[in-house]
């Protein structure tokens, strides 16, 4: 058994980020998961990122993205847009310079008693811990629509469809509008499918290039002001709010645009899946709202993400004592529950912070503002 200050749970953006930040500070940290996970197991190889050099991990403002870059000699208008890949070799480049070294074991459970905690690991091990902080990852939280438990074997969520070895002359259907369902779209094509057809109730997107530095100002405000969001009056949020949806869900990277095959990708803007059944070959059998039936071989859902920690299984002892609303945690000001000790960082904490706390953009002003709080803590 193994003792240690802080225990951070999850080696993803938060995770890496919040360790390399306390360990600047002093604090004996152990971070337990498998580096990137999310983004090596989840996310496909030839996707590319909405975001630029300019979105980093490095609370110290040293370690970044673009430095990293000039570090390889790699110029920004290059890499535009951003592979995927780049950004993976950067995290791991972060995480030697930061001297952040994951356990590459997984939690299994989380106790508290006596004011510290017990995590157990799935090889059986066990660590105590001061503090803990958890990043659970998206893959977690993914929502699916009821109807989906219809498709034994023909659905799946894009967080568990990232390869395409069998896309190859198949008919698709994708569920959602946003950029995951097209961008997997354009995926699917290139991969040999046959036809994509792509169903959503709002109209079709714009496919634009668009600027993200309209966060910059709420990312500051958030680490000068501890619990600047919870304040603003709410119609403030929700203007606030209503911007990060117009540039982040309703407009659409404008890469994608010469990658979607008029001829194989067909789009059903305004319209929803009525019914879904499969049938004796195989296929599943669609009927939309606005009245065209459909015959395709899989079904893959692009429907995002809902925060619930019910469904973070290491967290389940835990839960009775943190509370929640909607499944999300209710933190203070540096990311605490309201268990003492035990902080959530990472897409469960945007409802307390901001969306902008659920992207990899929010990293630095998430991992100062915890730090802040453990160091407050003593």
């Amino acid at each position: 058994m193994t003792d240690t200050q802080l225990l951070v749970v999850g080696a993803g953006p938060y995770g890496v980020a919040v360790a390399a930040h306390a360990r600047e500070r002093g604090i004996e940290t152990t971070v337990v998961g498998r580096p990137m996970e999310f983004w090596t197991r989840h996310m496909p190889e030839g996707m590319y990122l909405r975001s630029g050099l300019d979105w980093h991990l490095d609370a110290a403002g040293e370690h970044t993205f673009e430095a990293f870059a000039e570090d390889r000699q790699i110029a920004a208008r290059d890499v535009d847009p951003v592979p995927i890949g780049l950004f993976l070799a950067y995290a791991e480049w972060f995480q030697r310079h930061k001297s952040v070294q994951a356990i590459e074991k997984m939690v299994t459970s989380l106790g508290c008693q006596d004011g510290k905690f017990l995590a157990t690991l799935d090889d059986g091990g066990e660590l105590v811990a001061e503090r803990v902080v958890a990043t659970p990852g998206a893959a977690y939280f993914r929502r699916l629509p009821e109807w989906a438990s219809h498709l034994s074997r023909r659905g799946a969520h894009t967080v568990d469809r990232v390869r395409f070895d069998d896309a190859e002359g198949a008919r698709v259907l994708v569920v959602g509008g946003r950029q995951s369902a097209y961008e997997w779209a354009a995926l699917l094509v290139e991969h040999g499918a046959r036809r994509v057809d792509i169903v959503h109730r709002h109209p079709e997107p714009r496919f634009e290039r668009v600027s993200w530095a309209f966060v910059d100002p709420y990312l500051e405000a958030t680490t000068a002001t501890p619990g600047w969001w919870r304040r603003l009056p709410l119609e403030r949020r929700r203007e606030i709010e209503r911007r990060f949806w117009e540039v982040g869900r309703l407009t659409l990277e404008w890469w994608l645009v010469p990658r979607l095959d008029r001829e194989r990708v067909r789009r059903w803007p305004e319209a929803q899946v009525e019914t879904a059944a499969e049938i004796g070959d195989g296929a599943v059998d669609v009927v939309l709202s606005n009245g065209e039936r459909l015959e395709v071989d899989q079904v893959l859902f692009a429907t995002g993400y809902e925060p619930d920690l019910s469904k973070v299984p290491y967290l389940r002892e835990l839960l009775p004592d943190v509370e929640v609303a909607d499944g999300n945690p209710v933190l203070d000001e540096w990311f605490q529950t309201s268990l003492p000790g035990l902080y959530v960082a990472g897409l469960a904490a945007a409802r307390s912070f901001g969306p902008f706390l659920g992207f990899t953009k929010g990293c630095p002003a998430a991992a100062r503002l915890v730090v802040d709080g453990l160091s407050r803590a003593g």
